[in-house]
């Protein structure tokens, strides 16, 4: 009966994507002119249209709390991951600055949404292929390199709930080898807005964009303890 539920949102959803396929375009021709900086101004558009699109689609209430400014330059964002509605909500609070994100192989799979992932720059990662892991790493090292921010969450799989899962070590390696700041967020109430009754429906989200952390310079010991760091950061502001 959920699933039934969900019809009409998924109708409307790809009928959006395909309002803004101009954009997806102009994403395309300015990739292959090697135009970065007119690249990420559309990836910024497209994210923008979505976020707003689809909060307002499911009636959702979203409360942003913002310490500071985001710093200038890419950075890596790091969240818990409580649902599907975690990318769009990232999507409608962060306007400011363009980004993708660090997922697993099978969303490259679903159609028009998988496509239009890789478009923002994201990357890719086959969870029990350590090879693969590691050049997936790589790839979004020099991504960071030429300008653009990735969102990682560390739990590597939904909660689905309120709770925070264990954080997967080397979630940080990315920020701290490619030495851009990291910008820790918490994320409260998505899986109200599907997760809870398994079709979507409104709910009351909280999102906290937390002060970024300089991972310049960082030393060995500092490095190391930066994951448990981030984790209790982003753990302390849930309610």
């Amino acid at each position: 009966m959920a699933i039934v539920k969900n019809v009409p949102f998924l109708i409307w959803f790809y009928g959006f994507l395909r309002t803004i396929k101009p954009i997806k375009n102009n994403i395309k021709k300015y990739r292959e002119a090697g135009n970065l900086e007119k690249e990420r101004l559309e990836i910024l558009k497209a994210e923008n249209a979505w976020g707003r699109a689809l909060v307002k689609r499911a009636g959702i209430t979203l409360n942003i709390k913002s310490a500071e400014a985001l710093p200038e330059g890419p950075v890596v964002f790091i969240s818990n991951h409580q649902s599907y509605w975690d990318i769009p909500v990232c999507f409608a609070a962060i306007t400011e600055k363009p980004f993708g994100f660090v997922a697993k192989e099978s969303l490259r799979k679903i159609p028009v949404f998988g496509s239009w992932i890789e478009d923002i720059r994201s990357v890719f990662i086959k969870r029990d292929d350590a090879r693969a892991s590691l050049k997936a790493i790589e790839e979004g090292i020099e991504l960071l390199k030429q300008g653009f921010s990735l969102v990682v969450f560390p739990e590597g799989t939904r909660s689905k709930g309120s709770e925070i899962k264990e954080f997967k070590k080397g979630s940080l390696r990315l920020a701290i080898k490619a030495e851009v700041p990291v910008v820790p967020i918490t994320i409260y109430g998505t899986f109200r807005a599907y997760e809870e009754k398994g079709y979507v429906r409104p709910a009351e989200i909280d999102i906290i964009i937390h002060p970024a952390i300089d991972t310049r310079g960082m030393a060995r010991k500092e490095a190391a303890e930066l994951p448990e760091r981030v984790e209790g950061i982003i753990r302390s502001a849930m309610p």
